[in-house]
Protein backbone atom coordinates (compact mmCIF):
# COMPACT_ATOMS: atom_id res chain seq x y z
CA UNK A 1 0.00 0.00 0.00
CA UNK A 2 0.77 3.32 -0.46
CA UNK A 3 0.15 5.23 2.40
CA UNK A 4 0.55 2.40 4.39
CA UNK A 5 0.87 4.53 7.79
CA UNK A 6 -2.42 6.55 6.96
CA UNK A 7 -6.00 5.45 8.62
CA UNK A 8 -6.98 2.87 5.89
CA UNK A 9 -3.69 1.22 5.78
CA UNK A 10 -3.26 0.95 9.36
CA UNK A 11 -6.94 -0.01 10.01
CA UNK A 12 -6.94 -3.22 7.57
CA UNK A 13 -3.04 -3.70 9.00
CA UNK A 14 -4.53 -4.12 12.21
CA UNK A 15 -7.69 -5.54 11.18
CA UNK A 16 -6.03 -8.34 9.17
CA UNK A 17 -4.15 -9.26 12.17
CA UNK A 18 -7.43 -9.45 14.65
CA UNK A 19 -8.56 -12.10 12.05
CA UNK A 20 -5.40 -13.99 11.49
CA UNK A 21 -5.76 -14.11 15.50
CA UNK A 22 -9.05 -14.65 16.08
CA UNK A 23 -8.72 -11.90 18.24
CA UNK A 24 -12.14 -10.73 20.49
CA UNK A 25 -11.88 -7.67 22.33
CA UNK A 26 -14.20 -5.60 24.89
CA UNK A 27 -16.20 -2.76 23.71
CA UNK A 28 -19.15 -0.44 26.13
CA UNK A 29 -21.18 -2.53 23.97
CA UNK A 30 -20.04 -5.65 24.85
CA UNK A 31 -17.64 -8.64 23.30
CA UNK A 32 -16.75 -8.18 19.58
CA UNK A 33 -14.55 -10.50 17.04
CA UNK A 34 -12.83 -9.37 14.47
CA UNK A 35 -14.91 -10.07 10.59
CA UNK A 36 -14.53 -8.84 7.64
CA UNK A 37 -17.94 -7.27 7.22
CA UNK A 38 -17.67 -4.25 4.19
CA UNK A 39 -16.21 -6.90 2.16
CA UNK A 40 -17.62 -8.05 -1.04
CA UNK A 41 -15.84 -10.73 -1.61
CA UNK A 42 -15.84 -11.75 1.87
CA UNK A 43 -18.81 -10.92 3.46
CA UNK A 44 -21.27 -11.27 0.26
CA UNK A 45 -23.19 -14.31 -1.49
CA UNK A 46 -24.36 -14.32 -4.97
CA UNK A 47 -27.08 -16.51 -6.40
CA UNK A 48 -25.92 -19.55 -9.02
CA UNK A 49 -29.17 -21.18 -9.74
CA UNK A 50 -32.28 -22.57 -8.22
CA UNK A 51 -33.14 -25.72 -6.10
CA UNK A 52 -35.66 -28.44 -7.10
CA UNK A 53 -38.36 -26.59 -5.36
CA UNK A 54 -37.97 -23.28 -7.11
CA UNK A 55 -36.41 -21.76 -4.18
CA UNK A 56 -32.81 -19.43 -5.11
CA UNK A 57 -29.54 -21.05 -4.04
CA UNK A 58 -26.65 -18.98 -2.89
CA UNK A 59 -22.99 -19.11 -2.34
CA UNK A 60 -20.96 -17.32 -0.68
CA UNK A 61 -18.94 -14.77 -3.03
CA UNK A 62 -15.38 -16.14 -2.53
CA UNK A 63 -17.26 -19.68 -3.69
CA UNK A 64 -17.77 -18.56 -7.37
CA UNK A 65 -13.83 -19.02 -8.14
CA UNK A 66 -10.54 -19.40 -5.88
CA UNK A 67 -9.70 -16.13 -4.56
CA UNK A 68 -6.78 -14.88 -2.44
CA UNK A 69 -8.12 -15.25 1.60
CA UNK A 70 -6.93 -11.81 3.58
CA UNK A 71 -5.72 -13.34 6.10
CA UNK A 72 -2.97 -14.91 3.72
CA UNK A 73 -1.96 -11.19 2.52
CA UNK A 74 1.41 -10.52 3.15
CA UNK A 75 0.95 -6.64 3.98
CA UNK A 76 4.35 -3.98 3.16
CA UNK A 77 4.25 -0.58 1.83
CA UNK A 78 5.17 2.99 1.71
CA UNK A 79 4.36 6.39 3.67
CA UNK A 80 5.86 9.85 3.83
CA UNK A 81 5.42 9.63 7.61
CA UNK A 82 8.12 7.68 9.91
CA UNK A 83 5.81 6.38 12.11
CA UNK A 84 5.74 2.37 12.58
CA UNK A 85 2.33 0.90 12.23
CA UNK A 86 1.29 0.44 15.98
CA UNK A 87 1.80 4.59 16.06
CA UNK A 88 0.11 5.29 13.05
CA UNK A 89 -2.80 2.96 14.35
CA UNK A 90 -2.92 5.11 17.54
CA UNK A 91 -2.69 8.34 15.25
CA UNK A 92 -5.95 7.28 13.64
CA UNK A 93 -7.89 6.34 16.38
CA UNK A 94 -9.59 4.40 14.45
CA UNK A 95 -10.08 1.11 16.28
CA UNK A 96 -11.33 0.40 19.90
CA UNK A 97 -8.55 0.31 22.17
CA UNK A 98 -8.47 -3.12 23.57
CA UNK A 99 -8.23 -4.41 20.09
CA UNK A 100 -5.41 -1.90 19.99
CA UNK A 101 -3.77 -3.14 22.66
CA UNK A 102 -3.92 -6.63 21.14
CA UNK A 103 -2.02 -6.13 17.90
CA UNK A 104 0.45 -3.47 18.71
CA UNK A 105 3.23 -5.45 19.76
CA UNK A 106 3.09 -6.89 16.11
CA UNK A 107 2.07 -3.53 14.30
CA UNK A 108 5.63 -2.22 16.03
CA UNK A 109 7.50 -4.67 13.88
CA UNK A 110 6.09 -3.30 10.71
CA UNK A 111 7.37 0.37 9.27
CA UNK A 112 6.62 1.99 5.97
CA UNK A 113 9.11 2.32 3.04
CA UNK A 114 10.42 5.99 2.35
CA UNK A 115 7.87 7.52 0.19
CA UNK A 116 8.25 10.08 -2.53
CA UNK A 117 6.93 13.64 -1.40
CA UNK A 118 6.49 16.59 -4.60
CA UNK A 119 5.23 19.30 -2.10
CA UNK A 120 2.61 20.45 -4.52
CA UNK A 121 0.65 18.37 -5.48
CA UNK A 122 -0.87 17.72 -1.77
CA UNK A 123 -1.77 20.39 0.67
CA UNK A 124 1.00 21.94 2.52
CA UNK A 125 -0.58 20.87 5.69
CA UNK A 126 0.51 17.62 5.34
CA UNK A 127 4.25 19.02 5.59
CA UNK A 128 4.35 17.94 9.56
CA UNK A 129 4.10 14.20 8.45
CA UNK A 130 6.83 14.17 6.00
CA UNK A 131 9.90 13.04 7.75
CA UNK A 132 10.33 9.93 5.76
CA UNK A 133 11.05 10.58 2.05
CA UNK A 134 12.61 9.21 -0.48
CA UNK A 135 16.04 11.49 -1.31
CA UNK A 136 16.62 14.03 -3.67
CA UNK A 137 14.52 15.52 -6.47
CA UNK A 138 15.21 13.20 -9.34
CA UNK A 139 12.18 11.41 -10.29
CA UNK A 140 13.95 8.95 -12.50
CA UNK A 141 16.17 8.43 -9.41
CA UNK A 142 12.70 7.92 -7.48
CA UNK A 143 10.61 5.65 -9.62
CA UNK A 144 13.76 3.51 -9.67
CA UNK A 145 14.04 3.09 -6.30
CA UNK A 146 10.43 2.27 -6.10
CA UNK A 147 11.04 -0.17 -8.56
CA UNK A 148 13.85 -1.80 -6.61
CA UNK A 149 11.57 -1.50 -3.14
CA UNK A 150 8.81 -3.68 -5.15
CA UNK A 151 11.41 -6.27 -6.54
CA UNK A 152 13.18 -6.32 -3.06
CA UNK A 153 9.84 -7.12 -1.21
CA UNK A 154 9.22 -10.06 -3.65
CA UNK A 155 11.82 -11.45 -3.28
CA UNK A 156 12.03 -11.22 0.80
CA UNK A 157 8.68 -12.71 1.30
CA UNK A 158 8.85 -15.28 -1.41
CA UNK A 159 5.61 -14.13 -2.63
CA UNK A 160 4.28 -15.47 -6.16
CA UNK A 161 2.73 -11.97 -7.22
CA UNK A 162 2.13 -7.99 -5.69
CA UNK A 163 -0.24 -6.12 -5.90
CA UNK A 164 0.42 -2.24 -5.40
CA UNK A 165 -3.25 0.08 -4.00
CA UNK A 166 -2.59 3.77 -2.99
CA UNK A 167 -4.24 4.84 -0.25
CA UNK A 168 -2.69 8.23 0.39
CA UNK A 169 -3.33 11.75 0.10
CA UNK A 170 -5.63 13.18 -2.45
CA UNK A 171 -3.10 14.97 -4.99
CA UNK A 172 -4.47 17.56 -7.09
CA UNK A 173 -5.06 16.97 -10.63
CA UNK A 174 -2.21 16.83 -13.07
CA UNK A 175 -2.16 18.88 -16.27
CA UNK A 176 -2.55 16.72 -19.64
CA UNK A 177 0.47 18.80 -21.73
CA UNK A 178 1.01 17.31 -25.02
CA UNK A 179 4.78 15.83 -25.74
CA UNK A 180 4.89 15.72 -21.48
CA UNK A 181 2.16 12.97 -20.28
CA UNK A 182 0.04 12.01 -23.41
CA UNK A 183 1.73 9.15 -24.73
CA UNK A 184 4.20 6.12 -22.95
CA UNK A 185 7.64 7.39 -24.59
CA UNK A 186 6.31 10.81 -23.85
CA UNK A 187 5.80 10.74 -19.89
CA UNK A 188 8.80 8.29 -19.62
CA UNK A 189 11.10 10.68 -21.20
CA UNK A 190 9.32 13.16 -18.58
CA UNK A 191 10.11 11.21 -15.62
CA UNK A 192 13.70 10.90 -16.57
CA UNK A 193 13.61 14.92 -17.44
CA UNK A 194 11.72 15.46 -13.62
CA UNK A 195 9.28 17.47 -15.27
CA UNK A 196 7.05 19.15 -12.77
CA UNK A 197 3.58 18.13 -13.87
CA UNK A 198 4.46 14.01 -13.08
CA UNK A 199 3.03 13.48 -9.66
CA UNK A 200 3.91 11.02 -7.16
CA UNK A 201 0.80 8.49 -7.58
CA UNK A 202 1.99 8.31 -11.40
CA UNK A 203 5.61 7.82 -10.59
CA UNK A 204 4.18 4.98 -8.41
CA UNK A 205 1.93 3.90 -10.99
CA UNK A 206 4.45 3.91 -13.99
CA UNK A 207 6.84 1.90 -11.39
CA UNK A 208 4.78 -1.01 -11.11
CA UNK A 209 3.79 -1.40 -14.51
CA UNK A 210 7.88 -1.64 -15.68
CA UNK A 211 7.30 -4.43 -13.09
CA UNK A 212 4.51 -6.25 -14.60
CA UNK A 213 2.57 -5.28 -10.59
CA UNK A 214 -1.10 -4.27 -10.97
CA UNK A 215 -1.56 -1.19 -9.48
CA UNK A 216 -5.13 0.49 -8.21
CA UNK A 217 -5.91 4.59 -7.63
CA UNK A 218 -8.09 4.58 -4.59
CA UNK A 219 -7.58 8.65 -4.35
CA UNK A 220 -9.48 10.92 -6.92
CA UNK A 221 -7.17 12.68 -8.57
CA UNK A 222 -5.75 11.62 -12.34
CA UNK A 223 -2.72 9.40 -11.67
CA UNK A 224 -3.85 7.38 -15.20
CA UNK A 225 -2.76 10.19 -17.45
CA UNK A 226 -3.14 9.27 -21.48
CA UNK A 227 0.69 8.03 -20.81
CA UNK A 228 0.59 6.08 -18.00
CA UNK A 229 -2.60 4.18 -19.86
CA UNK A 230 -1.12 3.39 -22.80
CA UNK A 231 1.97 2.42 -21.50
CA UNK A 232 -0.23 -0.14 -19.26
CA UNK A 233 -2.14 -1.23 -22.42
CA UNK A 234 1.65 -1.80 -24.07
CA UNK A 235 2.60 -3.85 -21.18
CA UNK A 236 -0.40 -5.38 -20.41
CA UNK A 237 0.20 -4.83 -16.81
CA UNK A 238 -3.49 -4.13 -14.75
CA UNK A 239 -4.47 -0.46 -13.68
CA UNK A 240 -7.72 0.14 -11.97
CA UNK A 241 -8.83 2.95 -10.06
CA UNK A 242 -10.60 5.72 -8.96
CA UNK A 243 -11.12 6.81 -5.52
CA UNK A 244 -12.95 4.07 -3.08
CA UNK A 245 -16.58 4.38 -3.21
CA UNK A 246 -17.65 3.73 0.57
CA UNK A 247 -20.55 6.06 2.04
CA UNK A 248 -22.02 9.17 0.58
CA UNK A 249 -21.31 8.51 -3.53
CA UNK A 250 -22.42 4.98 -3.22
CA UNK A 251 -26.07 5.73 -1.76
CA UNK A 252 -25.99 8.09 -3.92
CA UNK A 253 -25.48 5.75 -6.71
CA UNK A 254 -28.43 4.07 -5.87
CA UNK A 255 -30.67 6.42 -5.27
CA UNK A 256 -30.62 8.66 -8.58
CA UNK A 257 -30.63 5.12 -10.26
CA UNK A 258 -33.89 4.49 -8.51
CA UNK A 259 -35.64 7.74 -9.10
CA UNK A 260 -34.85 7.84 -12.52
CA UNK A 261 -35.71 4.83 -13.37
CA UNK A 262 -39.03 5.67 -11.65
CA UNK A 263 -39.52 8.01 -13.88
CA UNK A 264 -39.13 10.92 -11.34
CA UNK A 265 -36.61 13.64 -12.38
CA UNK A 266 -33.68 14.77 -9.77
CA UNK A 267 -33.22 18.32 -10.50
CA UNK A 268 -30.75 19.43 -7.92
CA UNK A 269 -28.44 17.24 -5.68
CA UNK A 270 -26.54 19.07 -2.61
CA UNK A 271 -23.89 16.60 -1.13
CA UNK A 272 -22.03 18.07 2.57
CA UNK A 273 -19.44 16.32 4.43
CA UNK A 274 -17.53 17.04 7.15
CA UNK A 275 -14.70 15.16 9.08
CA UNK A 276 -11.51 15.32 10.98
CA UNK A 277 -9.53 13.06 9.84
CA UNK A 278 -5.88 13.07 7.57
CA UNK A 279 -8.12 12.91 4.81
CA UNK A 280 -10.22 15.80 5.56
CA UNK A 281 -7.14 17.72 6.70
CA UNK A 282 -5.73 17.52 3.11
CA UNK A 283 -9.07 18.16 1.76
CA UNK A 284 -9.51 21.39 3.26
CA UNK A 285 -7.04 22.61 0.68
CA UNK A 286 -8.49 23.91 -2.99
CA UNK A 287 -6.66 22.11 -5.09
CA UNK A 288 -6.85 18.97 -3.29
CA UNK A 289 -10.85 19.63 -2.84
CA UNK A 290 -11.18 20.13 -6.57
CA UNK A 291 -10.22 16.56 -7.84
CA UNK A 292 -12.83 14.91 -4.95
CA UNK A 293 -15.04 17.21 -6.31
CA UNK A 294 -14.86 16.03 -9.76
CA UNK A 295 -15.06 12.46 -8.47
CA UNK A 296 -18.01 12.51 -6.61
CA UNK A 297 -19.89 14.78 -8.65
CA UNK A 298 -19.84 12.79 -12.03
CA UNK A 299 -21.04 9.46 -10.36
CA UNK A 300 -24.93 10.44 -11.64
CA UNK A 301 -23.82 10.45 -14.98
CA UNK A 302 -24.79 7.42 -17.23
CA UNK A 303 -28.36 7.54 -15.06
CA UNK A 304 -29.33 11.09 -16.32
CA UNK A 305 -27.94 10.09 -20.07
CA UNK A 306 -29.74 7.03 -19.84
CA UNK A 307 -33.41 8.77 -19.61
CA UNK A 308 -34.35 10.98 -22.58
CA UNK A 309 -37.75 11.63 -21.49
CA UNK A 310 -36.88 13.27 -18.26
CA UNK A 311 -34.38 15.37 -19.51
CA UNK A 312 -32.94 17.19 -22.73
CA UNK A 313 -29.44 16.67 -24.28
CA UNK A 314 -27.27 18.47 -22.42
CA UNK A 315 -29.93 18.73 -19.08
CA UNK A 316 -28.56 17.83 -16.07
CA UNK A 317 -29.14 18.24 -12.62
CA UNK A 318 -27.80 20.65 -10.33
CA UNK A 319 -25.16 18.99 -8.56
CA UNK A 320 -22.91 20.45 -5.69
CA UNK A 321 -20.54 19.35 -3.57
CA UNK A 322 -19.04 20.21 -0.15
CA UNK A 323 -16.55 19.39 2.35
CA UNK A 324 -15.37 20.42 5.31
CA UNK A 325 -12.74 19.45 7.70
CA UNK A 326 -13.35 19.81 11.31
CA UNK A 327 -11.20 17.86 13.95
CA UNK A 328 -13.67 17.51 16.10
CA UNK A 329 -15.72 14.31 14.64
CA UNK A 330 -11.95 12.59 13.42
CA UNK A 331 -12.86 9.31 11.49
CA UNK A 332 -16.35 9.69 11.86
CA UNK A 333 -17.38 11.66 8.69
CA UNK A 334 -20.93 13.38 8.54
CA UNK A 335 -22.86 13.03 4.71
CA UNK A 336 -25.81 15.69 4.52
CA UNK A 337 -27.11 14.88 1.12
CA UNK A 338 -30.80 16.49 -0.28
CA UNK A 339 -32.00 15.37 -3.38
CA UNK A 340 -35.21 17.86 -5.18
CA UNK A 341 -36.98 16.05 -7.87
CA UNK A 342 -39.60 16.93 -10.24
CA UNK A 343 -42.39 14.52 -9.99
CA UNK A 344 -46.06 14.00 -11.54
CA UNK A 345 -48.11 17.50 -13.12
CA UNK A 346 -45.05 19.97 -11.85
CA UNK A 347 -44.57 18.68 -8.17
CA UNK A 348 -41.61 18.48 -6.36
CA UNK A 349 -40.35 15.92 -3.97
CA UNK A 350 -37.60 16.38 -1.55
CA UNK A 351 -35.37 13.63 0.28
CA UNK A 352 -32.80 14.56 3.18
CA UNK A 353 -30.45 11.93 4.11
CA UNK A 354 -28.09 11.85 6.72
CA UNK A 355 -25.67 9.32 6.95
CA UNK A 356 -22.58 9.03 10.07
CA UNK A 357 -20.28 7.03 8.10
CA UNK A 358 -16.64 5.14 10.01
CA UNK A 359 -14.82 6.81 7.28
CA UNK A 360 -11.86 3.99 7.25
CA UNK A 361 -13.78 1.14 8.79
CA UNK A 362 -16.04 1.46 5.61
CA UNK A 363 -13.20 2.24 2.96
CA UNK A 364 -10.75 -0.56 4.32
CA UNK A 365 -12.71 -3.64 3.07
CA UNK A 366 -12.77 -2.00 -0.87
CA UNK A 367 -8.78 -2.36 0.01
CA UNK A 368 -9.11 -5.88 0.14
CA UNK A 369 -11.78 -6.43 -2.81
CA UNK A 370 -9.61 -4.29 -4.90
CA UNK A 371 -6.33 -6.50 -4.66
CA UNK A 372 -8.44 -9.66 -4.39
CA UNK A 373 -9.96 -9.40 -7.53
CA UNK A 374 -7.58 -8.06 -8.98
CA UNK A 375 -5.26 -11.15 -8.43
CA UNK A 376 -7.83 -12.86 -9.89
CA UNK A 377 -8.11 -11.18 -12.60
CA UNK A 378 -4.39 -11.94 -13.51
CA UNK A 379 -5.36 -16.06 -13.31
CA UNK A 380 -8.20 -15.20 -15.97
CA UNK A 381 -7.69 -15.24 -20.07
CA UNK A 382 -9.79 -15.82 -22.95
CA UNK A 383 -10.36 -17.15 -26.19
CA UNK A 384 -12.61 -16.05 -28.83
CA UNK A 385 -13.48 -16.35 -32.57
CA UNK A 386 -10.15 -16.30 -34.68
CA UNK A 387 -8.12 -15.87 -31.78
CA UNK A 388 -5.03 -18.79 -31.68
CA UNK A 389 -3.80 -18.28 -27.96
CA UNK A 390 -5.57 -17.25 -24.64
CA UNK A 391 -4.91 -13.54 -23.69
CA UNK A 392 -5.15 -11.63 -20.95
CA UNK A 393 -8.55 -8.83 -20.48
CA UNK A 394 -7.93 -5.02 -21.22
CA UNK A 395 -5.25 -3.59 -19.35
CA UNK A 396 -8.15 -1.10 -17.57
CA UNK A 397 -9.92 -3.02 -14.91
CA UNK A 398 -13.24 -1.81 -15.39
CA UNK A 399 -14.79 -4.85 -13.74
CA UNK A 400 -13.54 -2.83 -10.15
CA UNK A 401 -16.55 -0.86 -10.54
CA UNK A 402 -18.21 -1.45 -7.81
CA UNK A 403 -15.65 -0.29 -5.07
CA UNK A 404 -14.79 2.84 -7.17
CA UNK A 405 -16.12 6.32 -7.60
CA UNK A 406 -15.03 7.34 -10.97
CA UNK A 407 -14.88 3.76 -12.38
CA UNK A 408 -11.58 4.40 -15.06
CA UNK A 409 -12.29 2.55 -18.21
CA UNK A 410 -10.41 1.22 -21.53
CA UNK A 411 -10.50 4.40 -23.66
CA UNK A 412 -13.48 5.20 -26.04
CA UNK A 413 -15.99 2.64 -23.90
CA UNK A 414 -18.88 3.73 -21.97
CA UNK A 415 -18.39 4.57 -18.26
CA UNK A 416 -21.48 3.04 -16.01
CA UNK A 417 -21.91 4.82 -12.48
CA UNK A 418 -25.37 2.62 -11.63
CA UNK A 419 -24.62 0.24 -8.16
CA UNK A 420 -26.96 -2.23 -9.36
CA UNK A 421 -25.13 -2.96 -13.09
CA UNK A 422 -21.79 -2.57 -11.54
CA UNK A 423 -22.68 -5.52 -9.21
CA UNK A 424 -24.18 -7.35 -11.76
CA UNK A 425 -21.36 -7.13 -14.23
CA UNK A 426 -18.86 -8.02 -11.89
CA UNK A 427 -21.20 -11.22 -10.76
CA UNK A 428 -22.02 -12.67 -14.14
CA UNK A 429 -18.60 -12.31 -15.59
CA UNK A 430 -17.51 -14.60 -12.35
CA UNK A 431 -20.39 -16.92 -13.73
CA UNK A 432 -19.13 -16.89 -16.63
CA UNK A 433 -15.70 -18.40 -15.93
CA UNK A 434 -17.50 -21.00 -14.66
CA UNK A 435 -20.04 -22.04 -17.61
CA UNK A 436 -23.15 -20.11 -15.67
CA UNK A 437 -25.21 -18.20 -17.80
CA UNK A 438 -25.63 -14.21 -17.00
CA UNK A 439 -28.27 -13.82 -14.13
CA UNK A 440 -31.65 -12.22 -14.44
CA UNK A 441 -34.68 -11.82 -12.14
CA UNK A 442 -37.12 -12.42 -15.20
CA UNK A 443 -38.28 -15.34 -13.06
CA UNK A 444 -39.95 -16.74 -16.30
CA UNK A 445 -40.77 -20.21 -15.26
CA UNK A 446 -42.45 -18.84 -12.27
CA UNK A 447 -44.80 -16.79 -14.30
CA UNK A 448 -45.61 -19.31 -17.44
CA UNK A 449 -44.71 -22.38 -15.66
CA UNK A 450 -44.50 -25.81 -17.86
CA UNK A 451 -46.84 -28.34 -16.75
CA UNK A 452 -45.37 -31.99 -17.31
Amino acid sequence: MVGWGGNNGSTLTASIIANREKISWHTKEGLKSANYFGSVVQASTLKIGVDTKGNDVFIPFNNILPMVHPNDLVLGGWDISSLNLAQAMERAKVLDYDLQRQVKLKLEQLKPLPSIYYPDFIAANQSDRADNLISGNNKKEHLEQIRKDIREFKAANQLDKIIVVWTANTERYAEIIPGVNDTADNILKAVENSHPEIAPSTIFALACILEKTPFINGSPQNTFVPGCIELAEREHVYIGGDDFKSGQTKVKSVLVDFLVNAGIKPIGITSYNHLGNNDGKNLSAPQQFRSKEISKSNVVDDMVAANGILYKPGEHPDHVVVIKYVPAVGDSKRALDEYVSEIFMGGKNTISLYNTCEDSLLASPLILDLAIITELMTRIEYCAGDMKEYESFDAVLSILSFMLKAPLVPPGTPVVNALSKQRMAMENFFRACVGLAPQNEMLLEHKAPVKI
